[in-house]
């Protein structure tokens, strides 16, 4: 049953639909309702504002606006009503939070962090050394990952293989060692959270562009995507972990 929202001050969700930044309007959107929901700024039963005005509030398309919502759906977090009285409520009751170690989110900025150094630097030397027969290696990892995304264990494996093989392209043995460390310290912290399908979608759209980029030689482009992939995992993470 949905109940009314408990009384809000209007100054504690300012910052939660604050414009977001265009880059990783789609994670940053999960990370901002997700956070709010997980803190009770957005309680159970609460009805989210009317999707023109959380578009013009957070300054993002509406069909950026509601990938989140699909994937803050998918996960549990939020529920849609029709007909009268209808819209997009906080669930009641909330999924069950992970229980993470301590030691995991004490080091979660830093497997972040690692990760981000170690494929930044994956990315701009495959650019350069890429062959056509990883490329297409790479091309093929990501059309399976599309056909995984409801079943997670299976998307998890291509996904750590894909990134993997992105070290592999790059040349270096010493890389696809470090990237192998970084996706290990991350799956750790990734088995935590729920997995919508719409956001292992977002992600794999993302690895498509990232190797079109490679096969293009733009590293700067390369390194954009990348950045945006890796960054939106980590805004996904502080949403979604509790």
């Amino acid at each position: 049953m949905v109940r009314a929202a408990a009384p809000v001050a209007p100054a504690s969700l300012d910052a939660v639909f604050a414009p977001v930044r265009s880059q990783t309007a789609f994670e940053e959107t999960v990370e901002r309702l997700g956070s709010a929901i997980r803190i009770g700024l957005l309680p159970p039963g609460a009805r989210l504002p009317a999707e023109r005005e959380l578009c013009t509030q957070l300054g993002i398309a509406r069909s950026t606006l509601r990938h989140a919502l699909t994937a803050l759906g998918q996960s549990g977090h939020l529920r849609a009503v029709r007909g009268r009285g209808g819209g997009t409520f906080v669930a009641d009751p909330l999924p069950p939070p992970a229980a993470p170690t301590a030691a995991a989110l004490a080091t979660m900025r830093e497997a972040c962090d690692v990760r981000l150094a170690t494929e930044l630097g994956v990315v701009v030397l495959a650019c350069e050394r890429a062959t056509p027969g990883q490329l297409a290696a790479l091309d093929a990892l990501v059309t399976a990952m599309a056909s995984t995304l409801e079943r997670f264990p299976a998307h998890r494996l291509l996904d750590v293989r894909f990134h993997v093989g992105l070290a592999e392209a790059a040349g270096s043995a010493r890389l696809v060692t470090a990237t192998t460390e970084a996706q290990a310290a991350m799956s750790d912290l990734i088995v935590l959270i729920p997995h919508p399908p719409e956001v292992l979608g977002w992600a794999n759209a993302q690895h498509a562009r990232i190797v079109a980029a490679i096969r293009g030689r733009d590293a700067a482009e390369a390194v954009r995507v990348t950045t945006q992939h890796l960054v939106g995992t980590q805004h996904v993470l502080a949403g979604l972990l509790a």
